[in-house]
Parts: structure tokens; C-alpha cells; sequence
């Protein structure tokens, strides 16, 4: 039953709180639900050897999600330099939204040692995107993988990422894929990789972002000048001629250094005509505007995010999350 969850969380929960060899917790898959938060809540905020957390595919929504934030916050607070601080933190498909994005930054703000950072599919939309990386990751410095795939960025939530990537100098692997950085998100992104500032990176997930062939481009030059031990680069369903000549220098350019690949690019879709001449304007009004480099193309760019990126993004449809949500509202399980 629906209300028997909660109890039995407790009873599991009550037994290993403070065990002093538990340094990882894997409730992933399981049908929670908010009901099933209070348990959740006392344990995550309590458990002081906690290192490893996986709490993926639970049906918390943004209220639950945030007082789960919140626990952790408390939990890092607790923690001070008498135990090992929170390392790995997976909580992907909840359904956490916009709303406890707050929370969340303070929660990567308090437990500033995460090495492993996954948090895919949960309908975050672009201020929400910002929030969680300007306010909460850009302090996790010792940040290894940053999986946030299947979320919506646009240029909004592309240029926050681009603002925070110098802080994240041992990124190994960044998971933005199907994340709708846009074009010109694509060609910001590629800017800040461009630096050397992440040169340990090795794998850069890109697929499904509406990224034109002007971005893989970029993303080639970031390559070649800063990301000097890159072994993948998925690039699939982006807005580009599988057969375009950048494909052929990454794959030469990975040839030539004996190691590295790109994906498969076997769903590719090609931009119209019309689509074309509306980038080339959109490219001929930066330079009458002046913007000449990564900088100034990334200041012009925050000018107009609001009046051109503020548009509606239906939320991502997932049959399977939507069926557990209904299941949570009846009596059984």
C-alpha cells in the first residue's frame, strides 16, 4: 500500500542511520513518491558517513526534491572535517523542475567536494539551469563528471555553463546532450572549452542540441587548442551533413593524436535555406554591434537572452515517469 512506504522506509532506514562502514546508499528505482520524503529526509540529514548517494527514478517532484536538497545541505553542514565529505550525488528523473533549484545551489554550495554530479531528466528549464550552476556547482571545483543531459539550457542556461567552466579545471566528463543549447548556445559553449581551462576533459556529450555546422566548427578549434586529451566527442542529431568537411577534421584530427573518437552520426538533420539566411543575419547584427570576440559575443548575448530566449519549451514527455506519477496517486503500488 501507498501508506505502508513510508513506514517501511523508517524501518530500513532507522536500522543503518549512523553504521559507520555505510558510505554508499542506492535507492534509485523506487516508488517514493513525495509521500515517502519524511524518512528520507531525517536519514539523508543525519547519516554522517555518507559519501555516495544514488536516488534516481523516485517520483520526488520539486517540493520533495528541495527538502531532499535541503537534508543534504544540513547533512554537509554536520559533516564539518570530522567525516569524509559528500562525494558522488546521482538524482536523475525526479521531476525536480525549476522550483527547488534554490535549494539545490545551496546544497552543491555546502558540499563543495562532490566529485560525481548527475541530475538528467528532470524538466529544468533555463533559469533553473542558471541557478544550480552559477549558485551551486561553479564552488564544486573538484567536480570530475557533470551529467545534466535531457534538461532544457537553451542560450540562457549555455551561457551560464560557459561562465562556470574555467572554475571546473578537473571535469572529465561533461554530459550536456539533448539539452537544446541552441546554435548560437553551442558556438558560446565551444568559446569557453577553447581556453585550456578544461584540458582533462575526455568525454563531451553534445547530442541533440540544435548545434549548427558554424558550432562543430567551434567545437573543433576547442579541440584542437584546449581539450588536448579528449577521446569522445558525441556530436549525433545536431544540425549538421553527417558528410560536412568538420566531420572529416575531427575524425583526421583524432587520426593524427592516436587517440579519440566521435559518435555515430547517423540522425542527423540539416538546416534549411531558411534557416541559414536567418543565422547570417543574425550574424551580420553582431557585427554591426561590434562583437568581435568570445567575451564581447558572450556580453552581447546575456543583452538579448531574455527578449530571445524566453520562449516555451514543452516540458520532456517520458510515458514511464508519468505512469509511476499515476500509480503514487492510487491506493496500491
Amino acid at each position: 500500500m501507498r501508506t505502508e512506504i513510508p513506514q517501511s522506509l523508517s524501518y530500513l532506514l532507522d536500522a543503518i542511520v549512523g553504521h559507520p562502514s555505510l558510505t554508499t546508499v542506492n535507492l534509485s528505482d523506487n516508488a517514493f513518491g513525495p509521500t515517502a520524503q519524511a524518512p528520507l529526509i531525517k536519514f539523508l540529514s543525519s547519516h554522517l558517513p555518507l559519501e555516495h548517494l544514488f536516488l534516481a527514478n523516485n517520483g520526488l517532484g520539486p517540493e520533495a526534491g528541495g527538502n531532499i536538497a535541503n537534508a543534504l545541505a544540513t547533512l554537509g553542514t554536520k559533516k564539518g572535517t570530522e567525516h569524509r565529505p559528500l562525494k558522488t550525488l546521482v538524482c536523475g528523473r525526479n521531476r525536480l523542475g525549476d522550483a527547488s533549484m534554490d535549494t539545490w545551489a545551496r546544497c552543491f554550495y555546502v558540499n563543495r567536494e562532490l566529485t560525481t554530479v548527475r541530475m538528467p531528466q528532470n524538466g529544468i528549464r533555463p533559469e533553473g539551469v542558471a541557478v544550480i550552476l552559477k549558485d551551486g556547482i561553479v564552488h564544486d571545483t573538484k567536480l570530475e563528471i557533470l551529467d545534466l543531459q535531457d534538461n532544457t539550457f537553451t542560450l540562457r542556461g549555455a551561457l551560464a555553463l560557459a561562465d562556470i567552466l574555467p572554475s571546473l579545471t578537473k571535469l572529465k566528463d561533461l554530459g550536456v546532450g539533448d539539452c537544446l543549447l541552441s546554435a548560437r548556445g553551442g558556438v558560446v559553449v565551444a568559446e569557453a572549452l577553447k581556453r585550456g581551462e578544461n584540458e582533462g576533459l575526455q568525454v563531451l556529450r553534445l547530442q541533440y542540441n540544435e548545434i549548427h555546422a558554424v558550432g562543430a566548427k567551434g567545437f573543433l578549434s576547442a579541440v584542437k587548442l584546449g581539450l588536448p586529451n579528449l577521446k569522445m566527442i558525441e556530436m549525433n542529431g545536431n544540425n549538421y551533413s553527417e558528410d560536412d568537411e568538420v566531420v572529416e577534421d575531427f575524425r583526421s584530427l583524432f587520426l593524427q593524436r592516436g587517440f579519440g573518437e566521435i559518435d555515430e552520426l547517423d540522425d542527423m538533420e540539416e538546416v534549411s535555406d531558411e534557416e541559414e539566411e536567418e543565422e547570417e543575419e543574425e550574424e551580420e547584427e553582431e557585427e554591426e554591434e561590434g562583437v568581435g570576440s568570445a567575451e564581447g559575443a558572450i556580453h552581447a548575448l546575456n543583452e538579448e537572452t531574455k527578449e530571445e530566449e524566453e520562449q516555451d519549451v514543452a516540458p520532456e514527455q517520458d510515458a514511464e515517469a508519468d505512469a509511476l506519477a499515476d500509480l503514487l496517486k492510487k491506493t496500491s503500488i
